[in-house]
């Protein structure tokens, strides 16, 4: 074998290796920028997700529309009632469709204290009790509800035991009910049922129950 053709056979050898290299480089570069973009659309769809709450007869009765920093609490006809927006803190802003401050949810490990526009006074606190319980303290520290799981469901009570509502879960659908079994409303979407139970507690606005729900989901209610 002559030295030019020893030359050539190796010539030829490198430049395949680099070749196939570049093709790698190439290749991975592009599977790693598919997957963030599966990754971004992922992200996004969970923060526009609508949570639709419909009463017994199955028409829209509110919902809340998901968004990157918050959610807006929507009539049955998509008319908005309320902004709740987060800041990096984890404090949640209450505004109405015409940007006036109602309130603040303010979070604490295990308790959620709602505030008036000003910030200088609690209004209510939503405490957690133990892994299951939770309770409803007005200003004054005094007990308004009582939120008690049971089996499938979970149990809103005054402080003297009688029942309020109850949150049944079943088939993947979570009702709040009245005492007598009535259908409040229901949902089918993504939220955890301590979220939905939020919605029972009639001592507060709905607005105000909207942020309290929100700002409880985004933990799981702990």
């Amino acid at each position: 074998m002559t030295k030019q053709l020893v030359k050539f056979i190796i010539c030829c050898f490198l430049l395949t290796s680099i070749f196939s290299c570049t093709n790698n480089q190439v290749n991975n570069t592009t599977s790693s920028s598919n997957n963030q973009a599966t990754t971004t659309v992922a992200s996004v769809a969970e923060t526009t997700e609508k949570i639709k709450f419909k009463t017994a007869g199955d028409t829209d009765l509110f919902s809340l529309k998901q968004q990157a920093d918050g959610s807006k609490l929507v009539d049955g006809n998509n008319q908005e009632i309320a902004r709740i927006k987060a800041d990096k803190s984890g404090k949640i802003k209450i505004k109405n469709a015409q940007e006036k401050v109602l309130g603040y949810v303010v979070s604490a490990p295990g308790a959620w204290i709602l505030k008036n526009p000003e910030q200088n006074q609690d209004l209510f606190t939503f405490k957690r009790q133990s892994d299951s319980d939770y309770q409803l303290e007005d200003a004054n520290k005094k007990l308004v509800y009582r939120i008690q799981s049971s089996q499938n469901s979970l149990e809103i009570a005054t402080p003297d035991k009688k029942l309020v509502y109850q949150v049944k879960i079943k088939d993947g659908k979570m009702s709040l009910r009245n005492p007598s079994g009535r259908t409040i409303f229901s949902t089918k979407s993504s939220m955890s049922p301590i979220a939905v139970a939020c919605f029972g507690l009639d001592a507060l606005t709905r607005e105000q129950q909207a942020a309290l729900a929100y700002a409880v989901n985004l933990t799981g209610g702990k």
